[in-house]
C-alpha cells in the first residue's frame, strides 16, 4: 500500500466522501417520496449508490476492515444491476462500465501481487475482538440481503423498486452497525448510519400508510 494512502487523514476522507454520497442518495429519495407521499426510486439514487460503494469498499480495504468490505462486495453489482433495469448503465461510456465491473477483482489481485493481501490481517485484526468482527458481519449481512431482496423483487417485477422489506431490513442492519461503529470508534460508520436511521424509519411509515 502507497504511505500516502496509509496516512489516516487520507483515508478518513475517502470513506466520508462515500457516506456524504450514501447520504444524498437517501436524502435525494426522501424528497422526492415526501413530495408525492408514496416510495420512490430515482435513477440517481442507484448512481449514487455505486459511486459511494466504490469509495467505500476502498475505505474498508485501507481499514483492514472485513465488515465493511464483505457489506459492499455484493451491494456494488446489484446497484449496476439496478441501474441496468432502469437504463442508466447503458449511457456510461463503455471503458468506464468495463472498469466498474472489474474493479473489485483489481483491487484482490493487485493486493495479492503486492503480498498485501492477508486473511489474517482482515480476521485478526488487534482493534477489532473477534466477537465485534461477528457481530459487524452480521449486521453487514443482513444490510446487504436488504439489496438481495430488493433485486429478486425487483427482477419478479422487471422494475427497479424499493419495497417494504427493504426498509425494514435497512433499519435492523443499520442500528446493528451503528452499534458495531460506536464499539470500533468508527466516526465514517457512525455519521453515516445516524442519517439513515430516520430515512428508513420514514420510508416505513410511508410504506405502511400506502398498504
Amino acid at each position: 500500500m502507497s504511505d500516502w494512502l496509509s496516512d489516516s487523514y487520507i483515508v478518513y476522507a475517502i470513506g466520508f466522501a462515500a457516506q456524504i454520497l450514501f447520504s444524498a442518495r437517501l436524502l435525494l429519495q426522501w424528497i422526492l417520496s415526501e413530495k408525492v407521499k408514496k416510495v420512490l426510486t430515482p435513477k440517481l439514487f442507484w448512481q449514487l449508490s455505486l459511486i459511494a460503494s466504490f469509495l467505500l469498499f476502498v475505505y474498508g480495504w485501507l481499514r483492514d476492515d472485513f465488515a465493511i468490505m464483505l457489506g459492499q462486495i455484493i451491494t456494488y453489482y446489484i446497484y449496476i444491476r439496478n441501474m441496468q433495469l432502469q437504463g442508466s448503465w447503458i449511457k456510461i461510456h463503455k471503458s468506464i462500465r468495463v472498469f466498474l465491473w472489474i474493479f473489485p477483482i483489481i483491487i484482490i489481485i493487485y493486493s495479492y501481487n503486492n503480498n498485501q493481501f492477508d486473511i489474517d490481517r482482515l480476521f485478526h485484526n488487534k482493534d477489532i475482538p473477534m466477537s465485534l468482527l461477528i457481530w459487524g458481519s452480521a449486521g453487514q449481512i443482513i444490510f446487504t440481503f436488504r439489496f438481495i431482496y430488493q433485486w429478486i423483487y425487483s427482477e419478479r417485477k422487471k422494475e427497479s423498486m424499493l419495497p417494504l422489506g427493504f426498509w425494514i431490513l435497512s433499519l435492523t442492519g443499520s442500528l446493528m452497525i451503528l452499534s458495531y461503529a460506536i464499539f470500533r470508534k468508527d466516526p465514517v460508520l457512525f455519521i453515516g448510519q445516524m442519517f439513515g436511521f430516520i430515512v428508513y424509519s420514514r420510508n416505513i411509515f410511508l410504506s405502511l400508510r400506502k398498504t
